[in-house]
């Protein structure tokens, strides 16, 4: 491999040839015996930067029109990420919890944070500031903080979060 050394004249060539809005790899070509790599290190290291723009790129480009005939049908396909070959081709369905439907949660089953164990669901309900709170105590899922309900909403696939639309005040 030989090592280019960049004379005086073969500078001003590429200058007046970037100014003139050539590629690097068509100064390249035009220099001879020199990558396009070594162009763009070059046309840096001078700190070349304003340049013309080629006659192909300043002109906008015309868009062939479609026939009308030809209208295009646009069909949506269902959307999988990921591997798909392991995914389940089924739902399961949950039974519903018994115990606890929207924070109604039985006077017997309600924990504070001392009375609360591995065995017990650990989900908030009310306001920590204020003497009605509690925990849930319900009996909790093996592994999880939570009872089959709370764990439900505590992890909700993120898909099924985006598609829920806020809910409306009033």
């Amino acid at each position: 491999m030989t090592v280019l050394t960049w004379s005086d004249d073969r500078v001003e060539q590429l200058k007046k040839l970037w100014e003139a809005g050539l590629s690097a790899s068509q100064i390249a070509a035009e220099l001879g015996n020199v990558t396009r790599n070594a162009v763009i290190g070059k046309v840096h290291r001078l700190g070349l930067s304003g340049r013309a723009k080629s006659p192909s790129s300043a002109a906008p480009r015309q868009r062939k029109a479609r026939p009308a005939a030809q209208q295009m049908m646009r069909v949506s396909r269902p959307v999988s990420r990921g591997n798909t070959a392991l995914a389940h081709a089924f739902e399961v369905e949950l039974e519903p919890d018994p115990v606890a439907f929207d924070n109604v949660v039985p006077m017997s089953q309600r924990l504070s944070l001392l009375e609360l164990n591995e065995a017990t669901c650990h989900w908030p309900v009310g306001d920590p500031a204020s003497p009605e709170f509690f925990f849930c105590g319900g009996k909790a899922l093996t592994g999880l903080p939570y009872c089959a309900h709370h764990s439900r909403v505590a992890y909700q696939p993120a898909a099924d979060r985006r598609r829920q639309q806020p809910k409306q005040t009033r």
